[in-house]
């Protein structure tokens, strides 16, 4: 198998597992956890399992001293995506909400239009414009009233943040970082962002039941350690825009929950 098939796959593996973050999350918030609880639990749990995976496959964790800043800030702006898009379950339809964080693979190519002089072919434009107009279609429910502007906010800040970490994740001094080391920082880093809301864990709620344990550990393994790894990687070998796209079978994913996980 080629790089580039590697690529594909493993962009589809990616976002095929991101869109399951409402599988398992909305359960959650039907028991009374909230948002920084949920998000707090998921990246902590995802943590070990990554570094397991680093020392099995003997790769280092050590990082050079210029590389750590850049660590820090891909970690903020994935707990920022990730926080963002919880949040915005609140408002709206969950299927909804993956839909429209579609509009990620548009900014991705923009920053690197714009920042990176990446040129953009025909068929790239041709799907951006085709996710464009499906975006524009969900812009009214089916009572005929417009979606919330906060839940809809939240999406776009999620998106934005999502396709920054995208387009820079496979720039120097970062590009020269194991796929497993670099994404075990990033959550490490992005771990730091739900202690401080958390107010330093002193207001965090434990889960009381086995299966909301069960349901944290998928969030954990599915949506963040398999989806950000399959990420990762694959920008590395197809690029950051085409991995962005592949993310159209995120909302395919997350709709299956509109079917029978209401």
């Amino acid at each position: 198998m080629n790089t580039k098939t590697k690529g594909y796959l493993l962009g589809a593996v990616a976002a095929a597992s991101y869109g399951m973050n409402p599988l398992f999350a909305l359960p959650l918030y039907r028991a009374g956890m909230n948002t920084d609880d949920v998000l707090f639990f998921r990246y902590l749990l995802a943590i070990p399992i990554l570094g397991i995976m680093v020392w099995l496959r003997g790769r280092s964790f050590r990082v050079e001293a210029k590389a750590i800043p850049l660590l820090a800030v891909m970690g903020l702006l994935v707990a920022m995506s990730s926080l963002t898009l919880f949040l915005s379950y609140h408002y709206m339809d969950a299927g909804i909400a993956s839909t429209l964080l579609f509009v990620y693979p548009m900014m991705v190519a923009l920053i690197m239009v714009f920042f990176f002089h990446e040129r953009l072919t025909l068929n790239t434009i041709f799907c951006l414009c085709l996710a464009l107009i499906g975006i524009g279609l969900l812009y009214k429910g089916e009572d005929g009233a417009t979606l919330n502007t906060t839940g809809m906010l939240m999406v776009l800040i999620s998106a934005l943040s999502y396709a920054i970490y995208i387009a820079g994740v496979n720039r120097p001094p970062l590009n020269n970082i194991p796929t497993i080391s670099m994404t075990f920082y990033v959550l490490v880093a992005g771990l730091f962002l739900f202690v401080a809301k958390t107010r330093f864990c002193t207001s965090l709620s434990l889960p009381e039941h086995l299966w909301e344990w069960g349901n944290l550990l998928a969030l954990a393994v599915l949506p963040t350690t398999v989806s950000f790894l399959c990420t990762t990687q694959a920008v590395q070998y197809i690029g950051a825009t085409p991995t962005a796209i592949l993310g159209v079978l995120e909302p395919v994913t997350a709709l299956f929950r509109c079917f029978g996980f209401r």
